[in-house]
């Protein structure tokens, strides 16, 4: 399977994990400059910005593990970036966090999400 279509599954069983928990998507694959932030999601007043990540049963990083300080750091910019241009001036949302997912496929054709809060 090629590799835009299992991050497209990834990110939409963590959407569908998300509102399961009562989060509301309001952005997928959103271009801030020139990064690209997975998943948007509104939790009440906190937004959270989500980076979704998948290995294979062979990879040697477990995915949690692949969202190293330096992309840590550029989610940080395009966050920061994000809150600038689109929601400093909503008096309904009080701050901003940064998740992570990760997402491993079943064989059965499932999905197992690893949703992990205020990940960095």
């Amino acid at each position: 399977m090629q590799r835009h279509v299992i991050g497209a599954r990834a990110e939409d069983a963590v959407a569908a994990h998300l509102a399961q928990l009562g989060l509301a998507i309001i952005g997928r694959n959103v271009r801030v400059g020139r990064a690209e932030i997975d998943l948007i999601a509104r939790d009440g007043p906190v937004i959270a910005i989500v980076e979704v990540r998948t290995r294979g049963a062979s990879a040697y990083q477990r995915a949690l593990d692949s969202i190293d300080p330096r992309k840590q750091a550029r989610l940080r910019a395009a966050g920061e970036r994000l809150w600038r241009e689109r929601f400093v001036h909503d008096r309904t949302i009080e701050r901003m966090r940064f998740d992570a997912a990760a997402v491993t496929f079943l064989p059965d054709g499932g999905a197992l999400v690893e949703h992990v809060r205020a990940a960095f």
